[in-house]
């Protein structure tokens, strides 16, 4: 028999407490736990035991994420109640602590934290870093020789570090510091300069415990320094290297890797190396014992480029425990005379003793600049780097990807953008380098036009490069009815001549909405003239182009 029954909610409310326990375990774990604590720690019995619970305070992040690239501390109203009631009275269950720059050092001196074993210190300059853990001061309220877990990330542009040797000398500290680490993630900055570069030996830097490094380096040599026994019982590395040069090999004397508990590696190299048959590939085949592999490489090659075939021959017959092997390698090829030119069937055919059926691969090939690009990548791997996107793209979702080169002898019209944005939605630095006139503008601008003219959105952008762009590119991007860009937080790198033509001598009130998102401009000319300031109300830095290696 179906019944049907009618709920009069006219006259009656349910309250937050009338919900039974199960229910507002559900509700409140869908929330951050600092909103959960803030809002209902001390409001009645029930409430109070039920935020009490270790899973609202055994891990606690005191910031905002406002979103995957971008920190705020927690308001001052949070904070202030934070430390002084909410900190003091769960300070005992509080074993994972996230904090940001500017409010570390209160909430570290708020209480003591006498379970803490994981600490993360986010959007803090090194300097700051190495103040904190230099000064007993701000550590006496945890047990240093307790933390295993340390985290240092910072994603926000900064001041550049003036001292050579401030990340070498800040990672001695931490080891020095907390004696029983097993976990570290040390990615200070994202600006060149500041990578880590072990220019002199430092005896300091070493391990008994350390079990898995995250790192960012400036070159395949610090890799090497690393791998040198100073970590002996670590199992799991990724490195991030902004070069790997011929010269690194030169430069050290290792015959074999003294390491043979290593089980996981990954390698992520952001520019192009010639050194991949010399360097890369022989420390590669002396890790016998990798049971995972992560290789995300641009690499220079003379003849052939890197298929199926080579990456069995040369890495994986290397690795009889090899389980996962992850992977994106974009080669590099010049060909002066277009001849025996390898197509796309002959590199997909390769991989052919592959089990796994996601491998991609295309190529590319620049008659004007006579050389070719030949992609292969795993579709599911977590691409950091991408090499070189151009209009034959074949698509799809990659998150993990933040940084993006875009290129082509072809023009790049607009469903392409519209492409680029959907397939990488978390895109931080973005160049464009393309001279050709978009084909389809005329019939984009006319009135009977029926083209596609919605707003392409950008929300996480943080440096624009359009120094080698035409102009319908600089349009693009500049135009408010074509682009969103995010609220005053792009750096943009331009040829000032550019700008001044592109925003019609800084009047057109089409341009004047994104320009005045800008917090800098790095562009050939000494100063921005004061007759702008108007223009671009939020620009606090602007830079002369040849210092857009900071940018």
């Amino acid at each position: 028999m179906n019944r049907s029954v009618e709920i009069n909610m006219d006259n009656s409310s349910i309250e937050l407490s009338d919900l039974p326990n199960e229910i507002l375990m559900i509700i409140l774990k869908k929330l951050f736990n600092v909103e959960v604590l803030y809002s209902l720690i001390g409001v009645n019995k029930r409430l109070h035991a039920i935020v009490y619970d270790p899973i609202f305070t055994n891990c606690l992040t005191l910031m905002r994420c406002v979103s995957d690239d971008s920190i705020d501390p927690l308001p001052d109203s949070i904070l202030d109640r934070l430390c002084s009631q909410i900190l003091p009275e769960i300070h005992h269950k509080i074993k994972c602590l996230n904090l940001e720059s500017s409010s570390m050092k209160r909430i570290l001196l708020a209480t003591s934290y006498p379970n803490l074993c994981e600490l993360g210190l986010y959007d803090s300059e090194i300097e700051t870093v190495l103040s904190l853990i230099t000064d007993e001061s701000s550590l006496t309220s945890i047990d240093k020789n307790q933390i295993l877990t340390l985290v240092i990330n910072r994603t926000k542009y900064g001041k550049v570090s003036a001292a050579d040797d401030m990340n070498p000398r800040t990672l001695a500290h931490i080891f020095t510091t907390f004696s029983n680490l097993q976990y570290l993630n040390f990615y200070p900055s994202t600006i060149w300069s500041e990578r880590l570069s072990f220019a002199n030996p430092c005896p300091s830097i070493n391990s008994s415990t350390l079990l898995e490094l995250h790192i960012r380096l400036m070159s395949f040599s610090g890799c090497l320094y690393i791998l040198d026994g100073r970590f002996n019982n670590l199992h799991t590395l990724h490195v991030d290297i902004q070069f790997v040069y011929a010269s690194d090999l030169r430069n050290n004397n290792q015959e074999k890797l003294p390491i043979p508990n290593i089980r996981c590696f990954s390698l992520y190299c952001s520019e192009m190396t010639n050194a991949y048959d010399e360097l890369t590939v022989p420390h590669l085949q002396r890790m016998s014992n990798l049971e995972k592999l992560s290789l995300n490489l641009i690499i220079s090659v003379k003849n052939t480029f890197v298929d199926g075939n080579e990456l069995k021959q040369n890495i994986i017959n290397y690795m009889p425990r090899l389980k996962r092997f992850q992977f994106y390698i974009c080669s590099d090829r010049y060909y002066p005379n277009q001849i025996s030119l390898q197509s796309k069937e002959d590199i997909q055919h390769s991989f052919k003793d592959f089990k796994d059926d996601q491998i991609i691969s295309y190529i590319d090939y620049f008659q004007e600049g006579q050389h070719s690009l030949c992609h292969i990548y795993l579709y599911s791997y977590k691409l950091k780097y991408y090499h070189t996107i151009t209009n034959n793209f074949p698509g799809g979702l990659f998150k993990y990807v933040h940084e993006l080169l875009l290129y082509d002898e072809r023009p790049f019209e607009r469903e392409f953008f519209l492409r680029i944005a959907q397939s990488f939605p978390f895109i931080n630095i973005l160049t464009i380098k393309n001279s050709k006139a978009q084909n389809n503008k005329l019939c984009r601008e006319s009135k009977n036009g029926n083209q596609d003219l919605s707003i392409i959105k950008y929300p996480h952008l943080t440096s624009l490069s359009l120094n080698e762009a035409h102009d319908d590119y600089i349009e693009e991007f500049l135009v408010d009815t074509r682009t969103c860009l995010p609220n005053n937080s792009v750096h943009l790198n331009i040829f000032f001549r550019q700008l001044k033509r592109m925003t019609h001598n800084f009047t057109r009130d089409a341009t004047r909405i994104n320009c005045a998102k800008l917090v800098s401009i790095c562009a050939n000319a000494c100063r921005l003239p004061q007759y702008t300031r108007a223009y671009f109300p939020h620009v606090r830095r602007f830079l002369l182009l040849s210092m857009l290696m900071y940018m």
